[in-house]
């Protein structure tokens, strides 16, 4: 059989295939397997209905295609089934299909992990397709038994870095083990993330939750990670001391930066969708990085404020207490004008609009008497100023000047009025004496 088939003497494959080993025929091992497999896909069903799809077969679907409930329920129904008794632990099968069932949960999981973190659909394709060639070529390896001498080959190549002996296949293994916690802690850290965010918490607790947590989940990735290539985690001693140097040398603004982030977000002075001023800048908070802050203009720019600057300078916050932001026009009427007619007239021509706020209401009061009429101030107060501002001062004035026009309300413009001498001609008053006359 081993010159049939072009594996190796001793191959996992052709020992679960020539000795199963509990239970004869081999169709036993089957039956397990395939309980196993139903199992997943019931369990991997019922959480992508729960989560995902809305009607059972959509759920089904989505749990064969790409959902990881299916390998990962199974994976953990084979390996606990193997337990239960001496003579599971030594079929064949079984063992074989455990790296089998983990190679597909990280196919699943580093899909579903790609398409959270990279917004190109592109970059996310190839991740998990060079995840899916790297883990599918790993388990060829290990089915046909050429794995062995590979890392012994790799074993082989090595050098001395002080007393620790550093292999090419210690480097390989520290490799494919950061890279596979960090997947894990990625689609793990997406999971926790898009279920907070969906939370009813405040929009500032949900923020310093999703933070946390994900940098907790980082750090126990790369932890256990480091652990698992054998590298001693008193080494991330020096690191930390060499961190701090460079805090003190030059990466002050940068750590004061994320501190205050979370600071911002604790003490929650600022809030997403707050609008705020910073100098000549004025826009709604966007989002609230462990670094800086977006901040979206209603003209579509978008401001990268660093979180420093929000904790040490002034920022005018126009929605902290309320949401409601004020603004004015001023427009002037004749001094022959009924001024209290007119400024009913006006107050409820302003709150024809639709975006002005009905509580607390326009208002019109005489603000100033001008050289060429009176000065009445318009004030009124919105709710959306993230979608313009310029737009509803318009509309406000167009609805001010019909309601003066439909009212014969007059609006006056500039006129100077010129006075000469009694008796004397406009052109001989304004003449000038002809030179050398």
């Amino acid at each position: 059989m081993s010159r049939a088939l072009p594996m190796r003497e001793g191959s996992p494959l052709l020992q679960a295939i020539a000795h199963p080993g509990w239970g004869e025929p081999l169709h036993n091992q089957w039956l397990l397997l395939g309980a196993a497999l139903l199992l997943g896909l019931l369990a991997g069903a019922v959480v992508e209905r729960r989560f995902t799809a809305s009607n059972w077969k959509g759920a089904l679907g989505a749990a064969l295609h790409h959902g990881v409930g299916l390998p990962l329920v199974a994976l953990l129904a084979l390996q606990l089934t193997r337990h239960a008794s001496r003579d599971l632990q030594r079929a064949e099968l079984l063992k074989v299909m455990l790296p089998v069932l983990a190679v597909w949960l990280l196919a699943r999981v580093a899909a579903r992990a790609a398409q959270r973190v990279l917004a190109d659909p592109h970059s996310a394709r190839w991740l998990t397709w060079g995840v899916r060639i790297c883990a599918g070529l790993g388990l060829l390896l290990y089915l046909t038994g050429a794995l062995p001498e590979i890392i012994e080959a790799l074993d082989a190549v090595s050098v001395h870095i002080g007393p620790q002996r550093l292999t090419a296949w210690t480097l390989l293994r520290g490799v494919v083990s950061v890279a596979v916690t960090l997947l894990l802690a990625l689609w793990l850290s997406s999971l926790i993330e898009a279920r907070l965010l969906a939370s009813p918490l405040d929009i500032n607790l949900r923020l310093v939750v999703s933070r946390l947590v994900r940098a907790a989940v980082f750090t126990v990735a790369l932890l256990t990670a480091l652990q698992m290539v054998g590298i001693d985690l008193t080494v991330l001693g020096v690191f930390g001391g060499a961190l701090g140097v460079g805090l003190g040398l030059g990466l002050q603004r940068i750590a004061a930066n994320y501190v205050s982030g979370f600071v911002i977000l604790l003490e929650r002075s600022v809030r997403v969708g707050d609008n705020v001023r910073l100098d000549t800048f004025q826009g709604r908070i966007q989002d609230i990085k462990t670094r800086y802050t977006v901040v979206r203009s209603a003209g579509g720019t978008e401001s990268i404020v660093p979180n420093e600057m929000l904790i040490s300078s002034r920022i005018e916050n126009l929605s902290y207490t309320d949401p409601n932001v004020w603004f004015s026009t001023v427009v002037s009427v004749s001094y022959a004008s009924d001024l209290e007619q007119v400024l009913a007239l006006l107050a409820r021509a302003a709150g024809t609009v639709q975006r002005v706020v009905a509580q607390p209401g326009p208002s019109a009061v005489l603000s100033n008497f001008g050289a060429d009429g009176l000065e009445i101030t318009v004030g009124f107060w919105i709710a959306d100023p993230e979608n313009g501002t310029l737009n509803v001062r318009g509309a406000v004035n167009l609805a001010l000047w019909r309601a003066l026009r439909e009212a014969g309300v007059e609006i006056p413009f500039p006129q100077r009025v010129l006075h000469w001498p009694a008796g004397a001609p406009p052109a001989a008053a304004g003449a000038q004496p002809a030179s050398g006359a």
